[in-house]
């Protein structure tokens, strides 16, 4: 779906080249069927064991990509006011979101309320009791589930690992007990859910089944000790093939879900965001300069860290290729492709044997679907970039092109500056 055509990288059945004169670079640019065809594959994988797929709408929160998941029966996960917000905008039913995230203020919770989302899962006593606060005060009683933290290596990347005592998220497991028999207590709290999450960008299963089976265990447990358990929520966390990994393999995930929790007579639910996003974008951009150091090229584009932070910030290796198949296979040198803001952490790629390009030659960094343009900001005051979904053979511009205007329309001088 992302592949070259007469010579020309096109998204489906559209060049970019063809993009670029229209609107200019840099844009992020997404494909709708593949999209889709990750999404079908998911579904059909987990359709064995009956389980329901919520999309983790911090990896892409535009309004296009939750319509297109929620049009194919996909829930949503959402870790804010302002997602959940969006969901309701893109005409996703309030009944298939889940609220997750250590942080969720009042005013958060009774808006989750007020719409009767799904489900509320809470990560401390403190925030229990929050919420049956608010619960009160709306005469509601509160849908949540209990996030447990399993202390399982995920083994991935430090920053986006999330099931180790040492991460911030959910309670300890050996405490669930403890908090149903608090919960047990409040008369506007309902909960007979457990969830889990161990991290991110997971393509080797195994830790999902350490962490499913020691959740299968707690939910027995919490039966025998008179609790009802009548949904899981194994979170989500499948990886992509940004190099040289492998897929996660489906049909292995569902075998997990089957042995550890699959017998247990729960609704199932998982929470994928990366996976059905990440492959079907890319983020274009146009070679400004190039300069040759002593030891190796630096190639500067006019994309930078502000709109694609990941590789700065895990690390993150994202496949880069020319718009032009011929620019291929030219020369490779020693390059840094970096971006033109003022630090050192700008930038795409480092000590990469990278084809030779010239200036104003477009490229493409693959796999930018997932936590590019969600985490964008406006360093060095540069206005957010384009989002373009692209279906069959035509484009539509899903987020404009922010202008400095707007970018400033909400500052003003000090009183005391006029």
């Amino acid at each position: 779906m992302i592949k070259y055509k007469n010579g020309k990288l096109n998204i489906e059945n559209v060049g970019i080249n063809e993009i670029a004169s229209e609107i200019g670079t840099p844009f992020y640019c997404y494909s709708y069927d593949k999209i889709l065809d990750q999404y079908r594959k998911l579904a059909d994988a987990l359709s064995k064991s009956n389980v329901s797929i919520y999309f983790a709408v911090k990896a892409n929160s535009n309004l296009s990509i939750i319509k297109t998941l929620a049009n194919e029966g996909a829930g949503a996960d959402v870790v804010s006011l302002g997602e959940l917000k969006r969901c309701l905008l893109a005409d996703l039913d309030s009944k298939k979101i889940v609220f997750s995230g250590v942080g969720k203020t009042s005013e958060e919770i009774a808006e989750a309320l007020k719409q009767d989302i799904f489900q509320i899962n809470v990560e401390s006593e403190a925030e229990l009791i929050t919420i049956n606060e608010v619960a009160g005060s709306l005469g509601k009683v509160a849908n949540i589930g209990l996030r447990v933290n399993p202390d399982v290596d995920a083994k991935t990347h430090e920053k986006i690992t999330t099931g180790m005592k040492e991460n911030k998220f959910g309670v300890d497991l050996k405490d669930a007990p403890i908090f149903f028999s608090k919960a047990s207590a409040l008369s506007n709290i309902s909960l007979k859910s457990l969830a889990v999450h161990i991290g991110s960008q997971l393509t080797e299963l195994s830790p999902y089944r350490k962490a499913y089976g020691k959740v299968a265990e707690m939910t027995l447990h919490l039966r025998n000790s008179g609790y009802d358990i009548h949904h899981l929520d194994l979170g989500g966390g499948l990886g992509i093939p940004y190099s040289d990994e492998s897929s996660a393999d489906l049909n292995s995930f569902n075998e997990i879900i089957t042995d550890t929790v699959g017998g247990l007579d729960c609704k199932l639910s998982v929470e994928p965001g990366r996976y059905l996003v990440g492959e079907a974008g890319i983020l274009v951009t146009r070679v400004i300069y190039i300069k040759q150091g002593e030891q190796k090229k630096f190639v500067i584009v006019d994309a930078a860290m502000n709109d694609l932070i990941r590789p700065t910030l895990y690390d993150g290796f994202h496949d880069i290729v020319p718009i032009s198949e011929e620019t291929i296979a030219s020369t490779k040198s020693l390059t840094d492709l970096v971006g033109p803001i003022c630090e050192s952490g700008d930038y795409f790629a480092q000590d990469r044997m990278l084809p030779d390009v010239s200036q104003n030659d477009l490229l493409a960094i693959k796999c930018a679907g997932a936590y590019g343009a969600a985490m964008a900001s406006n360093y060095n005051s540069r206005p957010l970039i384009p989002e373009v979904l692209v279906r069959d053979n035509a484009f539509s511009v899903v987020r404009e092109r922010q202008s400095f205007e707007e970018m400033i329309q909400k500052e003003k001088l000090a009183d005391w500056l006029l």
